[in-house]
């Protein structure tokens, strides 16, 4: 539990190509702030998860089905994939070395060392929005969580990912049938027709109730074609 007094004591802050990001403790919790901006931290969880078990249940029962996870962040939902022998190969696309090393060595290896010692595992290093326009993969699923949400981006440089040019590629990397789950701190539903637009079915979301202000959010739809 983290009293309302509690101060937060910066762990490690560093520089890099896009931007400040920032590793502190407050109470109990371990939050990430990139530029400024609050990412996450450890204190739920259940949206990050409901975002990886949503996108399976979207899924048409194939046999493990190989997921792409855009965003390490704190790891709630590399953790949850792991510890669900259901999923085949495990992608984690996290641009910051920063966080990747907080969860190697750091203390966030508290969360994910044992999802990342599983065989199934595989980190990326690099630009998710850059992945997706330029990656020869394909995945069955994409769990994406790397803004807070469609209309309130880290960088602006993610906002094209929410667009046509952006879902177009998420289009290209996913096999017939596959499942985009997209994690919002609202809902959106301008995201749901813009989605709708682009050519994706099924289209829906579903809500995480938090314990104060409007629920998170979970984007789901299925690839076109």
């Amino acid at each position: 539990m983290t009293a309302a007094y509690d101060i937060p004591v910066v762990l490690d802050r560093r520089e890099g190509p896009y931007g400040e990001v920032v590793l502190r403790r407050h109470g109990a919790l371990l939050q990430i702030i990139a530029n400024g901006c609050f990412l996450m931290d450890t204190s739920d969880g259940r949206s990050e998860r409901l975002l990886v078990d949503a996108a399976y249940g979207a899924l048409d029962g194939r046999p493990g089905p190989e997921v792409l996870i855009g965003g390490l962040g704190v790891g709630f939902s590399l953790a949850h994939a792991a510890a669900d022998p259901r999923w085949g190969r495990i992608t984690v696309v996290e641009r910051e070395s920063a966080v990747v090393g907080w969860h190697r060595d750091g203390p966030l290896a508290e969360l994910s060392a044992s999802a990342l010692a599983d065989p199934r595992t595989r980190i990326v290093e690099a630009d998710l929005v850059s992945y997706v326009h330029e990656t020869s993969d394909t995945f069955d699923a994409l769990c994406l969580d790397i803004d807070n949400g469609p209309g309130w981006t880290v960088t602006e440089d993610n906002d094209s990912l929410y667009g046509a040019a952006g879902l177009a590629a998420c289009a290209r990397v996913l096999r017939p049938g596959g499942v985009l789950a997209v994690w919002s701190a609202e809902p959106s539903p301008e995201f749901e027709g813009t989605l709708r637009n682009a050519g994706f079915r099924q289209v829906r979301t579903e809500e995480v109730p938090v314990a104060r202000g409007v629920p998170d959010a979970v984007h789901l739809a299925v690839g076109p074609g």
